[in-house]
């Protein structure tokens, strides 16, 4: 008796460790799920605030604004064009019209635009060494053919003595302009005198013409008064001439002035490579615009090739 009493109360003991041991593996079983449930939620989270964080800086990579001081024609137009396609990249371009040639290159060494689309080479660099700024060419965009056009006179053959024709009075555009007389016989400068010509430089001057020399934007206003004027492509557009029906004579597309006076994107030395800047020359350059300016401008704006 003693012994099935020993034997009954030995079996129970096996029966509740054997219970508690199964308890204590679903136990620890489900703690480790939970664990294991918790650890996953927490990862992918992280992964998530980090794609997220990624796209973010990606986006903010590829978009923003960008400032850029410009003349009315063609140049903002241009860049008003370029803006559309620009605005599909992530883009915003603000542009700002100015009238002359100086404030556009002040307000982008100063910082408060990031570029200004107005000029040529030979300019920015006389103005730099003018001014003591720190300007540098981002681009070559494109090239306006410089350009003799009727004042109160329609054709060079009436040219007469002492008649006075009027052209800009900076000294690369100047250069410029003296050039394209002495290609079409008017007058004769020294030798060398070359992309720094001004009027003492005029060696010959047969017809005894005055050169009156005004601000850029000034030179078209006096077509009434003066026989000729030789004028800046964008300037005989704003006066509503074209290259290829008005002028009397003008530099030819495929000339050294070509690519001595291509149009550039400048910005500030050192923001050449600036995502935004980097953004805007390629659009300039793109077939589209250079479609654009070949459809619009009738000759007097030339899409450059580098």
């Amino acid at each position: 008796m003693k012994k099935k009493v020993l034997s009954t109360i030995l079996a129970g003991v096996l029966a509740l460790s054997t219970f508690a041991g199964c308890g204590s593996s679903a136990e620890e079983s489900t703690d480790t799920s939970a664990v294991t449930k918790e650890e996953t939620t927490v990862a992918a989270t992280e992964e998530t605030v980090s794609a997220e964080s990624t796209e973010s800086t990606d986006t903010a990579a590829e978009g923003g604004t960008i400032k850029v001081a410009a003349s009315a024609t063609p140049h903002a137009e241009i860049l008003e064009e370029a803006k559309k396609i620009l605005a599909d990249e992530g883009w915003d371009l603000e542009i700002k019209i100015f009238d002359d040639y100086v404030m556009p290159n002040e307000v982008v060494e100063s910082g408060e635009f990031d570029a200004n689309y107005f000029q040529h080479i030979p300019y920015l660099e006389s103005f730099n060494e003018e001014k003591e700024t720190h300007l540098v060419n981002a681009g070559g965009i494109h090239y306006e053919p410089f350009g003799i056009y009727p004042g109160t006179k329609s054709d060079l053959s009436e040219l007469a003595d002492g008649d006075t024709i009027a052209v800009p009075n900076d000294t690369t555009n100047e250069a410029r302009a003296l050039l394209l007389l002495q290609d079409n016989g008017i007058i004769t400068l020294k030798e060398g005198a070359g992309l720094e010509a001004t009027v003492n430089d005029i060696a010959e001057n047969p017809h005894n013409v005055k050169i009156e020399e005004l601000a850029a934007e000034q030179v078209a206003r006096v077509a009434p008064e003066v026989a000729f004027v030789v004028l800046n492509g964008n300037y005989a557009l704003q006066a509503g001439f074209s290259v290829a029906k008005d002028a009397l004579a003008y530099e030819a597309s495929d000339s050294e002035a070509a690519k001595t006076y291509v149009n550039i994107i400048a910005v500030k030395e050192g923001h050449e490579n600036d995502p935004g800047i980097q953004a805007l020359v390629k659009v300039l350059k793109s077939d589209e615009i250079k479609q654009y300016i070949n459809d619009t401008y009738d000759g007097a704006v030339i899409p450059f090739e580098d």
